[in-house]
Formats: C-alpha cells, sequence, structure tokens
C-alpha cells in the first residue's frame, strides 16, 4: 500500500549479509533484524565456516541473539581447495543455503579463498544435486587494475553458468554495467544481488576529494555510468536482480587507520536508501519485488507474511554508531516505521450526517423524526 508519505510493504529480505562473531555479532544481527525477515549470512569469520556443522552452531548463536523477533538466519559455507562433494551433501543436511566462492585474497578473510576455480568442478556438480546455491565474489583479485577486477572475472562466470545449467548462481554485489548486462543475458540459473551503496555511491565518493574510509568497499565503487546501469538493473522489474546489503561493520579503529578495511554498515539505513532511490525514478512500485518477493523466489523460498511499514519524513544517521561501527547513509528522505509508527494509523471517524431540517442524526438514507419535514410520508 502506498500514500504520498508511507509505503507499506511484503517485510524484506537480505540475501547478503556481514554479522562478524563474538559480542559485537549479538549486534549487528539484531539491527538487521529490525528490518529483515531472513538473511544469507557471509561465512568468512575466523576461523571460516566451512562445514555443516559450523554453520548450525553459528545459526544457533544468531538465533540467541536474535530471540523473539522471529527472524531467520540462512546459512551459507565457506568454500576452499579443500572443499568436497561430501562435504556440500553434508551441508545440506544441515540446512545449509548456500556456498560462498571467495577468490583468494579479494576481500575480508578471504586468504583462504579459492585459487582454482575449475579444480572444483566435483564440488559444483555435488551443488548442482543438492539444490544448493553459488554464490560468488566476482572478482580476480590478480587484474592489474582495480576498477578491472569485476569485468576480468566474468568469463568464468559465464563458463560456469553454461556448463552447470542446474546450479543456481549468484553473482554478489554487481558494481559495473559489464557485470549487469551478463547476468541479463546467462540463463535463468543466473542472477544478481544488488546493495545500496552501489546504488548511491561512485569512486568520487571515496577519493574524488578528501579520502572517506566509510564509503570504501569491495566491490569498489566505479563510474557513474556503471551506477547507472545499477540503477536500471535494480529498478526494472526484473526477477535477475535482488537485494543483498553487503552490511559489513568494521570498527572504526579499522576504517579510520592507515590500512582500512572494506566494508559499510549499512542495515539500519538500506531499506531507506532504497526507497528514496526508488522513488526519485519513479519506480516505488516496484520496491517490494525488489526487497521481498524476487529474492525469496530464486531461493525457492516462501514470500513473507508480514509487512513492514517506511514513512516519508528524514532521518539523520551521521553520528549513529553501533559496537564502535559508524552508520552508514547519512540523511534519508524516508525511515522504517517502529512502534507506533509501524501501523497505519486507521481514519479518522466520519462526522455525523445530520438532517438538514430537524438536526437529527441520520441513521440512514430518509431522517426517522416522525415530526420532521422530511420524514418519509410513505413510512406513516
Amino acid at each position: 500500500m502506498t500514500t504520498t508519505d508511507s509505503l507499506t510493504i511484503r517485510r524484506p529480505d537480505d540475501f547478503h549479509v556481514h554479522f562478524r562473531q563474538g559480542a559485537p555479532m549479538r549486534a549487528f544481527a539484531k539491527e538487521t533484524a529490525k528490518v529483515f525477515a531472513r538473511a544469507l549470512v557471509m561465512p568468512n569469520l575466523t576461523p571460516a565456516i566451512r562445514t555443516g556443522a559450523e554453520a548450525l552452531a553459528y545459526k544457533r548463536e544468531i538465533l540467541e541473539a536474535t530471540s523473539g523477533t522471529g527472524f531467520e538466519p540462512l546459512m551459507t559455507i565457506k568454500l576452499t581447495q579443500r572443499t568436497t562433494p561430501e562435504m556440500i551433501a553434508d551441508a545440506k543436511r544441515y540446512g545449509v543455503f548456500a556456498a560462498k566462492l571467495y577468490p583468494e585474497g579479494v576481500t575480508t578473510n578471504s586468504d583462504d579463498g579459492v585459487s582454482d576455480v575449475y579444480a572444483l568442478k566435483s564440488v559444483f556438480r555435488a551443488m548442482e544435486h543438492n539444490n544448493m546455491v553459488l554464490c560468488i565474489h566476482g572478482e580476480n583479485p590478480k587484474s592489474s587494475f582495480c576498477l578491472d577486477r569485476e569485468k576480468d572475472f566474468l568469463n568464468v562466470l559465464r563458463t560456469l553458468a553454461r556448463e552447470f545449467r542446474a546450479l543456481r548462481i549468484v553473482l554478489e554485489h554487481v558494481s559495473t554495467k559489464e557485470a549487469v548486462a551478463y547476468v541479463h543475458d546467462l540463463g535463468e540459473n543466473v542472477a544478481a544481488t544488488i546493495t545500496p551503496h552501489h546504488l548511491v555511491l561512485t569512486l568520487d565518493d571515496v577519493v574524488g576529494g578528501m579520502l572517506e574510509p566509510h564509503n570504501f568497499c569491495k566491490p569498489i565503487a566505479k563510474r557513474p555510468d556503471d551506477r547507472e546501469a545499477i540503477i536500471e538493473a535494480a529498478t526494472s522489474g526484473s526477477p535477475k536482480f535482488f537485494l543483498g546489503t553487503d552490511s559489513a561493520p568494521h570498527h572504526r579503529s579499522k576504517k579510520e587507520c592507515e590500512h582500512a578495511c572494506a566494508g559499510v554498515f549499512n542495515a539500519p539505513t538500506a531499506l531507506p536508501i532504497l526507497a528514496e532511490v526508488f522513488e526519485r525514478t519513479g519506480y516505488l512500485h516496484r520496491l517490494e519485488h525488489f526487497t521481498s518477493t524476487f529474492g525469496a523466489s530464486f531461493y525457492r523460498l516462501p514470500a513473507n507474511e508480514t509487512t513492514i511499514r517506511l514513512i516519508k519524513g528524514g532521518h539523520t544517521y551521521h553520528a549513529e554508531e553501533v559496537e564502535g561501527v559508524k552508520v552508514w547513509g547519512g540523511k534519508t528522505a524516508w525511515h522504517v516505521a517502529a512502534g507506533d509508527e509501524a501501523q497505519p494509523k486507521p481514519p479518522a471517524p466520519a462526522e455525523d450526517t445530520k438532517c438538514v431540517s430537524c438536526g437529527r442524526v441520520l441513521r440512514g438514507e430518509w431522517c426517522d423524526n416522525r415530526s420532521c419535514a422530511l420524514y418519509p410520508r410513505t413510512h406513516a
């Protein structure tokens, strides 16, 4: 339901989130659970989540942290060169939804990532057989230039998509117009997640003036024409593109330093920023599909039955932190309703209609005051 000042949509899912571990994990998971019904939780911890048993243990920690919210974490395992088909089958038995492929050294905690993708063909066959999704951080870290790393990975994506046609593949956090085009052109087994920050940022917002470490993420934000292609994909109504926030919290001390970590913490701001982008482009009516139905459909999950309400009216996040992590997003034009705001106000009761002759409150179409001049004579 949409009005000029509010929007009610099916509760969204986040198909790419980082909760980290230890005590901070509890706070980050709670922030996601305030907005999202489900989230696909990334496995690049220290040590990484590589097995079904490890995924289940991590899931129990998240469920304890979000107890009482109804939030459902969807678990993943991390692929390495030592992953076997038997590990895939075992993970499926533990309820794991997806396996994440990080090329070696591509981002945070990926030093033990995959160095030879094609050596894992038997693993991909096992994923096909077990109906498990392959999520890919699609960059080639050995490429000569950081802005070309996603483009340089796309041939690998095409090869996997064509050889394993029953394997559902998600190219995570697309950041280039070339990646958008590849996802459009490849088969129905290929989809992509899009982040709120890649809909807003370009490289200028990272290094165009003063260095802004809180806008630094991987894949790094690219050129304005890349951003426009991503906006067009997100608002297109194509089920191949859906939300994955890639909310990736890092403590201020690891962002405001000589060697800043890549990642933005956008769990509290993701939905308001998306509403602003979709409204600005004239496609606010398509926001629910992007956030709440396309991803669920690709992952073969039922749509959420509960709803969430967005209210027109800005909120400023510049000074907000969670566990020492700065909330990304600045000032937004929308905010997620909470408390009394969460439920639409009932319409004001209509004023009583009174008879124009005697002033009596009408209980139907005609005045029922027998002494009134407008009392229907046929009732006498």
